[in-house]
């Protein structure tokens, strides 16, 4: 048995970057506004079998992979990446959220709810006011 590794194996950058980029969520979108180009020019990496270190090293940033993930991924090793990535993301920047223990809808809804009923009894209050205000001049005449 060779443990040796597989020199002649073929990889593609492009490729493993737009697997990685899908099983992630983020959008072609996201990486061209990091990259400071545009979507159809991330699609044009993720065309292209090599791709040069320093953006290989933005592109990885920008997902919160090791570059590494993109230079040696093959498709037996995709979901054990992946799987390893999930557990230690921290910083979602928005792209994504694995861990989200809440409806961000009820969320919102909440808060409308809250502000809705803070309100009415700040309204409550200034009527309140405004009537013994009243009282109080009708009294004095």
């Amino acid at each position: 048995m060779n443990i040796e590794p597989d020199l002649n194996r073929k990889v593609h950058h492009g490729h493993n970057i737009k697997r990685l980029r899908e099983m992630l969520g983020v959008k072609q979108e996201v990486i061209a506004i990091e990259l400071d180009i545009t979507q159809q020019a991330v699609s044009g990496l993720e065309q292209k079998e090599l791709i040069d270190d320093t953006v290989l090293n933005k592109i990885a940033q920008i997902m919160k992979i090791p570059v590494e993930a993109i230079k040696n991924m093959t498709d037996d090793s995709t979901h054990n990446y992946i799987n390893t990535f999930n557990e230690a993301v921290t910083n979602h920047n928005g792209f994504y959220n694995f861990n989200c223990s809440f409806n961000p809808i009820d969320k919102i809804v909440e808060l409308y709810t809250s502000k809705m009923e803070l309100y009415e009894r700040m309204l409550k209050a200034e009527q309140e006011k405004n009537a013994l205000l009243e009282k109080l001049l009708n009294d004095k005449k």
